[in-house]
């Protein structure tokens, strides 16, 4: 079943057996916030075991750009398009957030990001390969992220 991310009003639904859950639906939200704001999309979200394609498509850049599989359980995903960028999410149990944009038409720009929500280590995988930017949020607190270009096709 979809969940249509609410960032007025913050919830936890989907994401209750994550450690960081406040902190993870706050980044959520401010996702959600962002695509509202500038595209006028709702953001959604459904299960993993309801978007194994999406987990699968997100799996494969990881691996297949920089080698990078990840441990923590993913909890939920996300897939839509906004204009000419395909997006994809994946919200793992830890706090960490994956999302993949991809560009139809100009390959310049598509990129996987990471955004770790307040409260969480630098997940393993990612530790000393990437450095981490920090950004406040009113949703999610402070939210440290980074990402790297895509350079295959997709």
């Amino acid at each position: 079943m979809s969940y249509i991310v609410d960032f007025k009003n913050v919830s936890t639904v989907g994401l209750e057996s994550s450690p960081v859950a406040e902190a993870l639906a706050g980044l959520r939200a401010n996702e959600a916030r962002y695509f509202m704001n500038k595209y006028k999309h709702e953001f959604t979200v459904v299960s993993v075991g309801e978007g194994q394609e999406t987990l699968d498509y997100v799996n494969r850049i990881l691996k297949e750009e920089r080698d990078i599989e990840f441990a923590a359980k993913p909890l939920e995903t996300s897939c839509f398009q906004v204009e000419n960028i395909k997006m994809a999410y994946v919200f793992f149990e830890d706090g960490l957030a994956v999302n993949v944009m991809y560009t139809i038409n100009d390959p310049k720009k598509r990129a996987v990001g990471f955004k770790l929500s307040e409260g969480m280590e630098v997940p393993k995988e990612l530790e000393e390969k990437f450095k981490f930017a920090r950004q406040k949020s009113k949703l999610a607190g402070t939210i440290r992220g980074s990402f790297f270009v895509i350079k295959r096709e997709y």
